[in-house]
């Protein structure tokens, strides 16, 4: 787009930029199965870290994992665990709820189980091409 400095494209009379870091990829709760537009990719840049892995495991691992536990476990700051949240909830990976002063995540597996479908697929499909 001229004059902001940012590749986008007109789609239903709205500009959107690929890959906005600032949109959190949302799926309707009854389209199980499926992945919006452009969250493969942003998923995948998502677990490309080392550390966003490891806390999606830690929170994977329990129904409802408190955010001071992962600032409890992992040894960074606070803001670097906020930082890599952020990146979790905006690839559609962890939901997370505030109550009061707390605030609890917990893995969206149907998006997590809809990423690892279409990742098969895409894998089997490059591995086809090439027999």
């Amino acid at each position: 787009m001229p004059g902001t400095g940012t590749v986008g494209r007109v789609d239903d009379l709205t500009i959107r930029a690929q890959f906005d870091s600032y949109r959190t990829m949302y799926i309707a709760r009854g389209s199980r199965g499926k992945l919006a537009p452009g969250q493969f990719e942003r998923i995948a840049k998502a677990l490309s870290d080392p550390r966003r892995f490891a806390l999606l495991e830690t929170i994977g691992g329990e129904l409802e994992c408190p955010h001071e536990k992962l600032c409890r476990d992992f040894p960074v700051s606070k803001a670097t665990i906020s930082h890599h949240m952020k990146e979790l909830v905006q690839a559609g990976l962890v939901e997370s709820e505030r109550e009061g002063q707390f605030k609890h995540c917990r893995v969206r597996r149907d998006v997590l189980r809809a990423y690892a479908d279409e990742l098969v697929k895409r894998v089997a499909r490059k591995t086809a091409a090439m027999s």
